[in-house]
């Protein structure tokens, strides 16, 4: 019988800091859609920007964008193919993906060793990027919290609904427990003014100060924008449809500033 492999996380002190992993506690708050668009911001800005979809069961990066990949995440899982070789460009948004597997399980039914070999390759194949964007799956399993650590920052998405700003902080939390040096930003999206955004962040920021100690900065807020759900319909990006839209210059502000926060 086999000896269990321990699931060891990231422990380097300088983790890529030019990687930033988008998390939620929870689905339905856009996760990725904000993946996708802020990929695509980071691209109009000069930068070679790789989107890893790293949501196994449940992927739709390429959904979203109407794309049919020859070769996805499951490939590289099933030891036919290398990150590298299942990375795609997308032209119309100027960066390349790795498309996810959708159906196929959980990253939660990986074994623990090759979770840690598709860290380790994840991290190596992501510095040859100026920038790259990790779509985690929701919740706060394990094997999500491990894909951030590949990360230097990770965006926590959130929504005013109670579920959302719940499953925020605990992804917070458990992430803070178990990485207290991890550096985390708070984004919230759907927001139906900047104020109202504000007032979701400070509720969230006092349950962190209050029970963890920390405060999480506020990266952007992202205003409700009916122009989102008709891009997705189109499975079009909101920066090629709407790119002057509300939402799209919102998330075009959290972009620059992520690169003058890790130029």
């Amino acid at each position: 019988m086999n000896t269990p492999v321990e699931l060891k996380l990231h422990t380097s002190p300088d983790p890529s800091r030019r990687v930033v992993a988008v998390a939620s506690g929870k689905g339905g708050v856009g996760k990725t859609w904000f993946s996708i668009t802020l990929s695509h911001a980071l691209a109009r800005a000069g930068q070679r920007t790789l989107l890893f979809d790293g949501d196994l069961g449940l992927a739709n990066v390429d959904i979203q964008l109407g794309l049919t990949p020859s070769r996805d995440l499951g490939a590289v899982l099933a030891g036919q193919a290398t990150l590298d070789q299942v990375a795609q460009p997308f032209a119309d948004g100027g960066f390349d993906i790795i498309a996810g597997r959708s159906g196929a399980g959980t990253l939660a039914n990986l074994p623990q060793q090759r979770l840690s070999l598709l860290g380790e390759e994840l991290a190596a194949v992501a510095r040859r990027y100026d920038r790259a964007v990790i779509d985690l799956g929701a919740g706060v399993d394990r094997p999500v919290r491990y894909l951030a650590t590949v990360a230097g920052m990770t965006l926590v998405v959130t929504t005013d609904e109670p579920t959302a700003l719940t499953d925020a902080y605990a992804f917070i939390k458990v992430t803070h427990q178990e990485s207290p040096g991890a550096k985390m930003g708070v984004v919230v999206n759907m927001s139906a003014t900047k104020r109202d955004g504000e007032r979701t962040y400070e509720t969230l920021l006092r349950a962190c100060k209050g029970f963890l100690k920390i405060e999480p900065p506020l990266y952007g807020i992202i205003r409700r924008d009916p122009k989102v759900r008709e891009a997705i319909r189109h499975q079009t990006p909101l920066l090629t449809r709407y790119p002057n839209s509300e939402a799209a210059m919102d998330v075009e502000a959290i972009a620059k500033r992520l690169i003058a926060d890790t130029p």
